[in-house]
């Protein structure tokens, strides 16, 4: 097959794969003239460091091939689409190439399984090995792991990778079993159990000033993907499954990737995916998981179990919670200034550094950059009150927004 075909294959069949980050990462560079590559410095926009920094990654697979067939999977062995496969040799040489043009910071490699799970992984991890050891290359490097693969191989994987990722697939296990029955979710789940042992000795030996010499296994931390609307799961099953992932396997992120119908897809299936919207929403609960301080079973609404399609989980809670508001910007605690709708963590931090020197007013919340339609019910300052008619029913129907499909491609 012609080499360019191959790319475009292989590159659109990596589209589906919305693990793809690069936060966390060592900072590693060639100024020194010794090298290739670097995690640092701007291309072309693929993903975004924590810092605000755009990271270009080569997303790939090793190949579309796949010897499973779960049904949710475009690249199943039962599929009817075009199959392409690079050799090792070639995604070493288009990275370097691609980075030497300045296309690109880093690689995003995964594969679909061929011959079997230790044969994939030996040639995934080969690729890193290649790069990092006979060309010194020093730029980013995320590779998706195999579960069923030996833990001899993940270990060698977690060497040359800054970031791995195992993908759960699906929220639950039942429907892993229903959509993917030849995949195991507890062989899943101890390898990622392996990989957060192996992650957590690197740091401490990392953190341990007599170490001579500090293990590296990963830097980045891993992450994983589940699908989201190919089963009936809910949201609240959902977010549960994401805050066992953090607390029991101190993941780095969970990432949704909204179901996409597929040519000649299973009865099983869906016949439309969920709105985008749905998938917008499920990270920004994870977001209030992960830095605000909410719990899994408190951000969706228990009765029917989906979150509010028509506005952000902060507010939707707030709104359930209005006996909880307003709060005084001057005296509440950081934990219940994180909870008021409107309020980001950073400006949470300026309104406890402001009040340690004198009172906030009415006319500071400007230079907080904050939404005053949506913060002013829930706070009370000198002369603001937002007074007893607001209403949950009320604000609700002034602050409802009709829900927008997000461009989360863009």
């Amino acid at each position: 097959m012609d080499f360019q075909i191959k790319l475009q294959v292989l590159a659109d069949a990596a589209k589906y794969d919305a693990s793809c980050s690069s936060s966390g990462s060592d900072k590693r560079d060639s100024k020194d003239g010794r090298g290739v590559g670097s995690t640092e410095g701007m291309g072309i926009c693929h993903s975004y460091a924590p810092d605000g920094r755009c990271i270009s990654l080569l997303k790939i697979l090793l190949t579309n091939y796949c010897m499973y067939d779960c049904l949710y999977c475009v690249n199943r062995v039962s599929s009817n689409v075009q199959r392409a496969r690079f050799s090792v040799e070639e995604v070493v040489k288009l990275t370097l190439d691609f980075y030497k043009r300045n296309y690109i910071e880093g690689l995003f490699l995964s594969s679909g399984i061929i011959r079997s799970a230790d044969y994939t992984m030996e040639q995934v991890v080969r690729v890193a090995k290649v790069l990092r050891e006979e060309h010194d290359f020093r730029g980013y490097i995320h590779l998706k792991t195999i579960p069923d693969a030996s833990e001899e191989l993940l270990a060698e994987a977690g060497r040359y990778a800054d970031r791995l990722s195992i993908n759960i697939e699906l929220p639950t296990e039942q429907g892993l079993t229903d959509l993917a029955p030849e995949k195991d979710a507890r062989a899943i789940r101890r390898s990622m159990g392996r990989l957060r042992w192996r992650i957590d000795e690197s740091r401490e030996s990392r953190a341990n000033p007599t170490t001579r010499k500090p293990l590296r296994f990963a830097p980045g931390g891993q992450s994983t993907q589940m699908i989201v609307g190919a089963d009936a799961t809910n949201d609240q099953a959902i977010l549960a499954t994401s805050a066992n992932l953090y607390g029991n396997y101190r993941l780095r992120r969970v990432y949704y990737s909204a179901f996409s119908p597929i040519p000649d897809a299973s009865k099983a299936l869906p016949l439309k995916p969920p709105p985008l919207v749905r998938e917008h929403r499920l990270y920004q609960a994870d977001w209030l998981m992960r830095f605000y301080g909410f719990s899994a079973d408190e951000i969706v609404d228990p009765k029917g179990g989906m979150l509010d399609l028509d506005m952000d989980p902060k507010l939707a809670w707030a709104l359930r919670h209005r006996e909880r508001f307003p709060v005084d910007l001057n005296k509440a605690p950081r934990e219940m200034l994180l909870r008021v709708p409107g309020l980001g963590s950073k400006a949470v931090d300026r309104i406890l550094s402001t009040r340690r020197v004198r009172a906030l007013r009415s006319d500071d919340l400007a230079r907080l950059h904050v939404p005053l339609k949506k913060i002013l019910p829930f706070i009370t300052l000198p002369g603001h009150s937002p007074g007893a008619t607001l209403d949950a029913a009320s604000l609700a129907a002034q602050l409802r927004t009709p829900p927008v499909q997000p461009d989360l491609f863009g």
